[in-house]
């Protein structure tokens, strides 16, 4: 066999929400795309705020003669520099360029930390659910990822991860808002993991670090914020990009910042430019680079999202599924009203709605639903869940 016996088990293993994605494409043939309601794929339909569309034009026809040239591993100085003083605003520590790292995206930037941090049999915890591809980033640098419960309510539970924290846990890594289920994670147990955090390093006579991956920071709503990591632990990379909250999925642009005290840290950076090098990525498009320098305080009208939230969380309610509303990001996470969330993924697909079963996200009893789509889409969709949960209830009694 040519392919690797690894890559062949995780081929195996693939994402789901490619699995739905592909699902959809071939229902969308039979029955026309105007009839499928795909929900498998977090894509923002919201469009970029018209600064973007304003700087790309401006780079285009102002930009230096240089545009497009190479530049420093760690990316364009004028940009990081941007970016230290915002994340200086943002966070309430003082940052300098050196911290900040330009990548390809928000996935660029967690493989450039791993990469730094992690040596073979390496430990990396993660609260569940959890990104579908986080496993598969950890291996990519030999490090294993164990996965801990959350709360019902997907709220860090803390003494589960105070027990899960071993001799060879490196790396806790967390998402807020998080993908797939929307949830926050509060000032209060940012604090209590810090404690934990620096508790176990003394015991254990190693630095352990927090990554946290925060692409939906500023999809929050009825007056939420995100909470700085920054503020509650020093040794934390914070790893993010702009496809969510500039629209940008497909430019692949985002960074990671190391905090300016973290424990080694010009070791640290130092290793996560190198790993932007040899990893192959070499750097974030320069024209992307450019663009977002001047746009770190623009956003996406978050509103359209709350909207979409409020029409596809009441409709499932009054339908008779249990789901925790989400504070954040664009995604709900109803419980499946049977046990098994895969088969009852595939009675919405009968009814041509397609959504992630919540196992592929370390979930399972729930599935995944992206309300990043046209109203029209969660509208025309509601008789099909309503008429999915009827379905499982006639066949459990």
């Amino acid at each position: 066999m040519a392919v690797a016996v690894k890559m062949a088990q995780f081929m195996e293993r693939a994402s789901w929400i490619r699995k739905m994605f592909e699902e959809g494409a071939r229902l969308k043939k039979i029955h026309g795309a105007e009839n499928v309601f795909d929900f498998s794929l977090g894509d923002p339909n919201v469009p970029p705020p018209p600064a973007v569309r304003e700087r790309l034009l401006d780079l285009v026809r102002n930009g230096p003669d240089n545009m497009h040239a190479y530049m420093p591993n760690a990316g364009i100085p004028e940009t990081r520099e941007a970016l230290a003083a915002y994340l200086g605003r943002e966070h309430g520590v003082s940052f300098k360029a050196d911290h900040v790292i330009l990548t390809c995206g928000a996935a660029g930037a967690l493989n450039v930390g791993l990469k730094a941090l992690l040596d073979p049999g390496d430990e990396v915890l993660v609260p569940a659910p959890y990104f579908v591809e986080y496993g598969f980033y950890a291996d990519n640098h030999g490090g294993l990822l164990q996965v801990v419960p959350t709360r019902d309510d997907f709220t860090l539970d803390l003494e589960a991860l105070d027990r899960a924290i071993g001799l060879k846990t490196k790396v806790v890594l967390i998402n807020s808002p998080n993908n797939p289920t929307g949830q926050i994670y509060s000032s209060d147990s940012l604090n209590d993991l810090g404690e934990i955090l620096d508790r176990k390093s003394r015991r254990h006579g190693r630095s352990l670090y927090l990554i946290s991956d925060e692409p939906y920071r500023k999809i929050v709503y009825d007056g939420y914020t995100v909470p700085s990591i920054f503020q509650h632990y020093r040794n934390t990379v914070v790893v993010t990009s702009y496809s969510k909250d500039l629209s940008l999925p497909g430019e692949r642009i985002g960074y990671a910042a190391v905090h300016p005290d973290a424990e080694d840290g010009p070791r640290l950076l130092g290793a996560m430019v190198l790993a932007n090098r040899i990893m192959g990525f070499v750097n974030a498009p320069a024209l992307m680079q450019r663009l977002i320098g001047g746009l770190l305080d623009q956003c996406v009208d978050v509103d359209i999202y709350r909207r979409k939230r409020d029409i596809l969380y009441q409709g499932l309610r009054d339908a008779g599924y249990e789901v925790v509303k989400p504070p954040g990001a664009f995604y709900l996470f109803p419980r499946s009203p049977i046990p098994d969330d895969v088969a009852f993924v595939r009675l919405l697909q009968e009814e041509n709605i397609l959504v992630v079963p919540g196992s592929g996200f370390g979930g399972p009893g729930h599935f995944r639903i992206a309300y990043c789509v046209d109203d029209r889409v969660i509208e025309k969709a509601m008789p099909g869940f309503r008429r999915a949960i009827e379905k499982s209830q006639k066949g459990t009694t």
